[in-house]
């Protein structure tokens, strides 16, 4: 299995100019060669592939203006080729938008493809005459493949191995959990319990708020403007930190306890355009966690189960199977007028999320279709041919018998 080890580099003053020559090279044939196949195309009506680029970048290493092109790892300024390349053909593919120029202010990062070694906590790559210093939080065992080297906003350097390694799968515990995810609590589980929403941005709102009006009046480029600027990068970043540390203790604590995991199939894109609650959406970051629940359940083959998004898992009585079609997104609680049992609004979902996941896995099929026939019957009401099978009470249109989840 390949996994990655990122790691905090202590470079002294000489390799810091260095490793800003690699990023500020990279970024440099990236944009020349991206030039120059928008002008081969306007004017000839022709496409330049990866391998026309190494040789014009061969030639171009020759010529006196760009000789400095030469302190660089060629193999990191071929892989800027390959970079540029992929970006070409993900558009003529429509997967992606027309590639763009890199800006220095955008992600600053070099790939070292070969000759990566890590001896006594230091870090060697070719065209540095000493190793770098790195701070090793953590050990693994495995083949290095490569390493990408990066720069963050706030003037700190990071290196991501990637690492051909064995894993060892977490043992399997036999439970299943249906999770609600909301913005009041972070998770909701259906035994009960809550993960918290930190709500990393009111936290720090105050300080942010204060830093970026002392900002604005700086004069752009000044000292005092990058004095002020890493002020502003480092609450950006203390942000960032806080809420993927909180991501990965709450997406690994689940994977360990349970062996089927079930939630919904979020419209998080649109979600995100209601102006009321953007900014705590994407705050909590839903799409991040499912992507590390998703990955971290693959390597150790516990399942991930996706319900239909149109499915009213807070509306319905976990109990008796009621629909409230007046249920509005203030009522946190609610009593169902069926059966009389009060309803905690994310508990309730996260249970019938749990309950649809079984169907579906007794299914074998996850139904994603849009429309009213796999909606639930919005009567609010309990129909006489509707069974009882151990309390759980199921009716959908499509069916005429019950399902019990």
């Amino acid at each position: 299995m390949l996994k990655s080890y990122k790691y905090k580099l202590k470079p002294n003053q000489e390799q810091i100019v260095l490793l800003n020559k690699h990023f500020g090279s990279v970024r440099f044939i990236y944009n020349y060669f991206l030039n120059e196949r928008r002008k081969e195309y306007e004017t000839n009506k022709n496409t330049i592939n990866y391998y026309d680029n190494c040789k014009s970048l061969t030639e171009l290493k020759k010529q006196e203006d760009y000789i400095w092109l030469n302190e660089i790892n060629s193999q990191s300024l071929q892989t800027s080729l390959k970079y540029l390349d992929n970006a070409y053909i993900g558009f003529f593919n429509k997967r992606t938008k027309f590639p763009r120029f890199k800006s220095k202010k955008s992600k600053n990062s070099f790939k070292v493809p070969q000759f990566v070694k890590l001896e006594k906590g230091k870090l060697k790559i070719p065209k540095f005459k000493e190793p770098i210093d790195l701070i090793l939080s953590r050990t693994f065992d495995g083949r290095i493949v490569n390493c990408t080297i990066s720069r963050t906003p706030t003037n700190e350097y990071f290196v991501s191995f990637l690492v051909e390694t064995e894993h060892i799968k977490l043992p399997k515990t036999g439970k299943s959990i249906g999770i609600d995810l909301g913005l009041k609590d972070f998770v909701i589980t259906s035994d009960g319990y809550k993960y918290k929403n930190n709500r990393y941005i009111k936290k720090y709102e105050k300080e942010l708020k204060k830093h970026q009006k002392h900002l604005s009046r700086k004069t752009r480029g000044s000292n005092r403007y990058e004095k002020q600027r890493l002020k502003v990068a480092k609450i950006h970043e203390k942000i960032t930190n806080s809420r993927l540390d909180n991501l990965h203790k709450v997406s690994t604590d689940l994977v360990k306890k349970y062996d089927v995991i079930v939630l919904e199939n979020l419209n998080i894109k649109g979600m995100i355009k209601n102006h009321k609650l953007s900014k705590h959406i994407a705050d909590v970051s839903w799409s991040k966690f499912i992507e590390l629940l998703t990955y971290k359940s693959e390597w150790n083959d516990k399942e991930i189960v996706r319900i239909d998004r149109f499915f009213p898992s807070s509306k319905i009585c976990n109990i008796c199977g009621y629909i409230n079609q007046n249920l509005k997104l203030e009522m946190r609680e609610w009593t169902c007028p069926s059966c009389d049992t009060k309803l905690d609004r994310d508990l309730n979902a996260s249970i019938n999320i749990l309950k649809e996941g079984y169907k579906n896995k007794s299914l074998g099929t996850s139904d994603n279709r849009c429309g009213d026939k796999i909606r639930p019957v919005l009567t609010g009401t309990i129909d006489e041919t509707s069974k009882t099978l151990n309390g759980d009470i199921y009716h959908l249109e499509s069916h005429e018998s019950l399902v019990r989840g």
